[in-house]
């Protein structure tokens, strides 16, 4: 067993790592720039929003409050007639904001991966094994819910696919800074 007090620098380091591996995916690489369409035009359903008042929230259109109301006709109508909207609204998007929660999540995510090797591996452990532990638990931190996106919200799969193969990435930044400062 291995004191959590020895992994804060693989916990910080690996945090950083996958920090800026994002922040080239994102921003360098293209591959996730065909994740969100335009609509034709984007003007006229903005100007709705605003006119609905439409505050930061998540919505779903059509709205049904209980399972007794999408078995109302006219709902059932709006449901078969299409389109169904999941929608996220936000007021602004602060990037200096989201950056900071970002890295803080991917230290949270280090973090339990740290939780779960310090309880299952021994100092001087080889790399490999670390690796293989670590790797798994943060991928899961970064990917595992990538699915239910696509299953419940409809996001394409292929959007989906992307982000898994990011959490496999970062998954594995996590697992090699790990398996590389782990106590002998």
């Amino acid at each position: 067993m291995v004191e959590m007090t020895a992994l804060w620098l693989p916990i910080l380091l690996s945090a950083v790592f996958v920090f800026i591996a994002s922040s080239v995916v994102h921003m360098v690489l293209p591959y996730h720039r065909s994740d969100y369409g335009k609509l034709a035009d984007e003007d006229v359903v903005l100007d709705a929003l605003r006119a609905q008042n439409a505050g930061p929230s998540d919505y779903v259109l059509p709205y049904c409050a209980s399972a007794a109301e999408r078995n109302d006709p006219t709902v059932k109508a709006k449901l078969e007639r299409g389109p169904i909207v999941f929608m996220t609204v936000r007021s602004g998007f602060g990037m200096g904001g989201a950056m900071v929660t970002w890295f803080l999540y991917c230290v949270v995510i280090s973090i339990f991966a740290a939780y779960l090797a310090s309880r299952f591996i021994a100092p001087g452990t080889e790399y490999l094994e670390v690796f293989r532990l670590v790797g798994t638990a943060a991928f899961l931190g970064y990917a595992g819910a990538a699915p239910a996106q696509s299953i419940w919200m409809g996001r394409k799969w292929s959007t989906t696919f992307k982000h898994v193969f990011d959490g496999l990435v970062f998954g594995m930044l996590t697992a090699g800074t790990f398996g590389w400062l782990w106590p002998a």
